[in-house]
């Protein structure tokens, strides 16, 4: 009986929750559904999950059906809503990560400027005395002050303040002699 009732008619009953309605709709429309959605998208694929994200949603959908127009014509429309949907997703989804593809880029690009400084820092660091090294490593690896620095290696805190005066042109002269400036 329900293959000889008008799709309006079932779309109705189908808005009130009949499961029997909303099936024969289905039966009755779903290749309709699948054959527009792969016509839009061009992939057998989209044209799958577009389908199935559409029968997924009309049972809400039904209940704006107002048969103004023809089932198949307001089915029509929902199927192309529903396509541009997915298109201004994807979209927005392909802008937001090429953004991030860019951010991680330069994030990337970042990263590896801080190890390449820090391994040109560990290499000058090698070069220093080891009483250069020991003051650096307090004053700006503990980050202890000159005086507490000064304290733990028996020094003066002029004496720290010197050496630290000291790291610091070795380190501008060798990386001026390396062209860094």
């Amino acid at each position: 009986m329900r293959m000889q009732t008008p799709d309006e008619a079932l779309a109705s009953a189908a808005a009130n929750k009949d499961r029997d309605a909303f099936a024969a709709l289905l039966a009755r429309h779903y290749d309709r559904i699948f054959g527009l959605a792969f016509r839009l998208t061009g992939s057998r694929a989209e044209a799958e999950d577009l389908t199935q994200d559409i029968c997924l949603a009309l049972p809400g959908k039904l209940a704006g059906y107002r048969q103004a127009a023809r089932f198949t014509t307001w089915l029509y429309r929902v199927t192309v809503n529903a396509a541009h949907d997915r298109r201004r997703r994807a979209a927005a989804h392909a802008r937001a990560a090429d953004g991030w593809g860019d951010w991680e880029v330069g994030r990337r690009a970042g990263n590896a400027e801080a190890a390449a400084a820090g391994d040109w820092l560990a290499e000058a660091m090698a070069l220093l005395s080891p009483e250069l090294r020991d003051t650096v490593a307090l004053t700006l690896g503990e980050d202890l002050t000159q005086a507490e620095a000064a304290a733990i290696l028996g020094l003066s805190e002029g004496t720290v303040a010197w050496r630290m005066s000291e790291v610091k042109r070795r380190l501008r002269d060798l990386a001026r002699a390396e062209g860094m400036t």
